[in-house]
């Protein structure tokens, strides 16, 4: 009966030391992420297997990136809008690291890697960045029609600090939605503008206003890598920005729509605001179209 007891509590032990093993459950989380974050469905049983074996410090990180490869999600409400704790922002992180890590086929193992991770400096910014590129890049890729119509970003409801904060979430939705009419504007001949004008007509609200109404961008900087490349936020999401007005103002163009229609996109929108200009490639573009006005 004694050695039954204390083999009782060696299994018990042991289940519970595997539960507690942050590193392992990250990397696995990490390998889902990297297989099932575009268009793969994960296996049936797969989710399952995920949920398993969780460390407490790990759950809110386990339920995101679940519902980042889950088809259909709803990554696009308050739930998942609304920041996590620090500590899962940084495990997230550290998750979207390592699937790069494992798709550019790195010969430093994941242990290596994790450890590098563990060491950085904390940095809030980068981490919030981290966070809404994989929800926005979810809400892109698991949906079969993209649509957020519906959708109204109430940026004061999501534990958003200040305006940088805010301007991160902003900046990422644009990017994905500039991204949803990019091929039509760029890679065929001619575009098409029917086509793109039909996706923008699907874009969110933001703070119960169109999108193109949001011009809080007087923000504090930070540095981002992208590419490989160490680059500011700010020049390279508010150049797609620029990117997006501009599409939408020759879709309007095209498409048919009303002076008074252009003239909102145009005089409520950042795209007059010169102050801005020295972050987007499109000045003189910009220049040229209000020195017509």
């Amino acid at each position: 009966m004694k050695k039954l007891l204390i083999l009782s509590v060696f299994i018990l032990h042991s289940i519970s030391s595997f539960a507690q093993n942050p590193n392992a459950k990250l990397i696995e989380l990490a390998k889902a992420y990297r297989n099932f974050m575009f268009m793969a469905t994960p296996p049936k049983g797969a989710i399952t297997k995920l949920q398993e074996n969780v460390p407490a410090e790990l759950s809110a990180s386990t339920a995101f990136i679940v519902e980042s490869i889950t088809q259909e999600n709803k990554l696009a409400t308050k739930t998942y809008l609304t920041l996590p704790d620090e500590k899962t922002l940084q495990y997230l992180f550290w998750i979207s690291n390592l699937s790069q890590n494992m798709i550019e086929g790195s010969e430093r193992s994941n242990e290596t890697i994790l450890d590098s991770l563990s060491k950085l400096s904390p940095n809030r910014y980068v981490w919030i960045d981290s966070y809404y590129n994989m929800l926005f890049t979810g809400i892109g890729n698991k949906h079969e029609h993209f649509n957020l119509s519906k959708v109204n970003f109430t940026l004061d409801e999501y534990n958003l600090k200040d305006d940088t904060e805010k301007g991160i979430l902003f900046l990422r939705c644009i990017s994905l939605c500039r991204s949803m009419i990019w091929g039509y504007m760029n890679i065929v001949k001619p575009a098409n503008t029917k086509e793109a004008y039909s996706y923008i007509k699907k874009f969110p609200k933001v703070n119960g206003l169109a999108y193109y109404q949001y011009k809080d961008l007087y923000f504090t900087d930070f540095e981002v890598i992208i590419d490989g490349k160490t680059q500011s936020f700010k020049t390279y999401y508010i150049d797609q920005y620029y990117d997006l007005l501009l599409y939408h103002l020759v879709c309007m163009k095209k498409e048919g729509a009303s002076e008074d229609e252009m003239h909102e996109l145009m005089l409520g929108s950042i795209m007059k605001d010169e102050k801005l200009y020295k972050y987007t490639k499109n000045k003189a573009t910009l220049e040229k179209i209000f020195q017509k006005k």
